[in-house]
C-alpha cells in the first residue's frame, strides 16, 4: 500500500515518521512531499525508506491513499493542483486541516463528472509525534473497508475514534486543545513545588509520575475520576483541604470555560 503526503510540517513528519517506524506497516511504502525542501531532508534523516519529492503530482500518481497535512488556507490550491491525477475509485483522500469541513472538501474536489473519492477528516492532537495521540476520525462516501483500514492505520499512531463531524470541533477542544491544558497543569505543579521547597527537575518527575499513576488506576479500575478521589480523601485530611481550595479558586469551572471556549 502507498501512502502520500502532502506537507512535510511538524504534524506530515510526526505521522510519515510514526507509520515509517511501526512494525505493523512494514508493507507501506510512503511518500512525503513539501515546498521546501529541508522538511524532506528532516524525514529522510529520520527514516530512509520515506521516499521524499518537491513533486505532488509524482507523489500522487500511484498512491492509495493521499493525506494532506497543510495550513487550511492552501486548502483549495493543493487540491486543484493535484486531483486531475488521482483516480477516485480506487484512491482515499484524507485531511488533517483543522476546521475545513466536508462541503469544502467536496467542493474543492470535485471535477466535471460528480464521483469523488472516499474522504477522511481526522484531527490528532501532538501526542502523535510520540505515538500517543487521539486521533478523531470522520468519513464521508467510504466503504465499511475503507474506514477499518484508515482506522487501523491511525491507531499504529494512538487512539482513534470514529465520531460524526458535527463533533470535532468539541473532540479538537478536549483532545488538541487538551494537551496544552495538561500542559498548563504541569507547569502549575512545577511551580507550585518550587514554592513548597522543591526544585523544579524533581518537581517535573514526580508529577508526571504522578500523572501516569492516575491514569493507570483509573484504565486499571475503569472508575470514575471521583471514586479514586474517595479513596485518597480522609475526613479532615490534607488532600481534602487542597482539592476545596482548589475549587474555591475556580479549577473545575476554568477547566470547563476553557474546553467551551476552545470548541
Amino acid at each position: 500500500m502507498n501512502l502520500t503526503i502532502i506537507g512535510s510540517g511538524n504534524i506530515g513528519n510526526a505521522i510519515a515518521c510514526g507509520l515509517g517506524s511501526s512494525k505493523q506497516t512494514n508493507d507501506l511504502k510512503i511518500w512525503c512531499t513539501d515546498i521546501l525542501f529541508e522538511k524532506l531532508i528532516k524525514i529522510k534523516d529520520a527514516n530512509t525508506s520515506i521516499q521524499v519529492s518537491t513533486d505532488n503530482l509524482v507523489a500522487v500518481k500511484d498512491a492509495d491513499i493521499v493525506l494532506v497535512a497543510i495550513k487550511p488556507r492552501l486548502i483549495e490550491a493543493t487540491i486543484h493542483e493535484i486531483k486531475e491525477a488521482m483516480d477516485y475509485k480506487r484512491q482515499i483522500f484524507i485531511s488533517v486541516a483543522a476546521g475545513v469541513d466536508f462541503d469544502r472538501l467536496r467542493q474543492a474536489l470535485k471535477k466535471d463528472s460528480d464521483e469523488l473519492p472516499a474522504i477522511f477528516r481526522i484531527i490528532p492532537n501532538t501526542a502523535i509525534a510520540v505515538k500517543e495521540s487521539v486521533n478523531f476520525v470522520s468519513h464521508y462516501n467510504a466503504t465499511k473497508t475503507q474506514i477499518e483500514l484508515v482506522q487501523n492505520l491511525f491507531n499504529e499512531l494512538g487512539l482513534t475514534l470514529l465520531i460524526e463531524e458535527r463533533l470535532l470541533g468539541a473532540g479538537t477542544a478536549l483532545a488538541s486543545c487538551g494537551i496544552a491544558y495538561a500542559f498548563r497543569y504541569i507547569r502549575a505543579a512545577v511551580e507550585g513545588a518550587v514554592e513548597i521547597g522543591i526544585n523544579s527537575d524533581l518537581a517535573k518527575k514526580v508529577i508526571l509520575q504522578t500523572l501516569k499513576g492516575a491514569i493507570a488506576l483509573l484504565e486499571a479500575n475503569n472508575s470514575h475520576p471521583e471514586a479514586e478521589i474517595d479513596k485518597v480523601t480522609t475526613p479532615g485530611g490534607i488532600t481534602i483541604k487542597g482539592l476545596n481550595a482548589m475549587e474555591e479558586a475556580g479549577f473545575s469551572n476554568a477547566v470547563i470555560k476553557g474546553l467551551k471556549a476552545s470548541t
